[in-house]
């Protein structure tokens, strides 16, 4: 299916351009979410009248991830959860999760679809993820994950 882009999206292309995606990512995501038009004659006029409006949005957006991009950036967030005797924890640590704890900490909004964890977070230890926050700004944060003593 082809569509025209209404943002710049990672790995697909910038405002304005016509991409050929499958069906149901159109459908169920880049239409669903105003980040694409299905291609026709009226769409790609329509767009080329608004891509002015549209790259101004887009510099808008770009400056508040660059905000969002100098306050998480390289930033440790610490989670004490209960864990075995091997050191598995009692179920992982999930995007959600994350997402909640930035919002604590940093009062500031993350979306679970935008973060990447790499690997599943299952085990007492360090890791590292990745935040989107805009198709060309990604912030890489810490995770530290330590057991949770256990209360007598």
């Amino acid at each position: 299916m082809e569509v025209i882009l209404l943002e710049n999206i990672k790995n697909l292309g910038k405002i304005g351009d016509a991409v050929k995606v499958k069906r149901g990512y159109a459908r169920n995501f880049l239409i669903k979410y105003g980040k694409a038009l299905k291609a026709s004659k009226e769409n790609k006029v329509l767009v080329n009248k608004k891509k002015i409006e549209l790259n101004e949005k887009n510099v808008a957006l770009k400056k508040e991830a660059k905000k969002t991009y100098d306050i998480i950036n390289k930033k440790s967030y610490k989670f004490s959860k209960e864990a075995k005797d091997n050191n598995e924890l009692y179920g992982s640590i999930k995007p959600k999760e994350l997402s909640k704890a930035i919002e604590s900490v940093d009062k500031i909004e993350i979306k679970p679809s935008q973060i990447d964890l790499n690997k599943q977070i299952n085990k007492i230890g360090s890791y590292d993820a990745i935040i989107n926050l805009h198709s060309e700004i990604q912030a890489k944060v810490h995770i530290e994950v330590v057991k949770k003593e256990e209360e007598n």
